[in-house]
């Protein structure tokens, strides 16, 4: 099983890259998925959460008022930290869990998508690292166009991770996001068959060799 770590920072259509490598038939484990159900109503996650910043980050519901937490994470990379260090521990026992199972049905191409692979210091887990990347204009529009943000606030969120820049060099794989969906698509077409042939290598016995050209 060749597990491949898929990134890319806020706006860069990482997303649209996962839906279009399920479609190839790649299994996908999303930690955006895995984030929500950790703090889902009634779980540990939630109830920390609530006593940290109280009450008001509550929707009618009960459960979390996104916009609210966000803007105050993201005005303030100490509470970002905090928010991270709750969340993320148990997203990465649930993802363990997900990946184990994934190898015992033995699925051939595993891809985890992770917006902060390279801000948690992940990237020895993966046998791959599969980078998208857009212009940070084009991100800064479509936050505002597609997430209804203020440029503010899209601004604060991309500003909180780690320049493209510098996970491009570090990548293994990256897939520019600045054209049309066709466009994006021949690439991620490219980019699957490269995929393909270094999880047919591992599943061949070529794990340790790949493994060692990652290191």
């Amino acid at each position: 099983m060749l597990l491949v770590g898929l990134t890319g920072n806020i706006g860069s259509g990482k997303s649209t890259v996962a839906q279009l490598l399920s479609e190839r038939g790649a299994t996908i484990i999303d930690a955006d998925v895995l984030a929500r159900r950790a703090v889902e109503v009634g779980t540990p996650g939630h109830r920390a959460i609530v006593e940290r910043w109280g009450t008001s980050i509550l929707g009618a519901d009960g459960g979390l008022d996104r916009g609210a937490l966000r803007r105050i994470v993201f005005s303030e990379q100490a509470e970002l930290e905090q928010l991270n260090s709750i969340v993320h521990p148990e997203v990465e026992r649930m993802r363990a869990v997900l990946v184990e199972q994934a190898r015992l049905r033995g699925d051939q191409l595993v891809v985890c998508d992770i917006p902060l692979l390279f801000e948690r210091r992940m990237t020895d887990d993966f046998d791959r690292i599969v980078l998208v990347d857009a212009p940070r204009p084009v991100r800064l529009e479509r936050l505002v166009r597609e997430r209804s943000l203020r440029e503010t606030e899209a601004m604060d969120m991309i500003v909180a991770q780690m320049p493209a820049e510098l996970k491009r060099a570090r990548a293994d794989h990256v897939i520019d996001n600045d054209g049309t969906l066709g466009q994006l698509d021949a690439r991620v077409a490219q980019v699957w068959a490269a995929l393909q042939a270094e999880a047919a290598q591992a599943g061949a016995g070529g794990a340790n060799s790949l493994q060692a050209a990652h290191s």
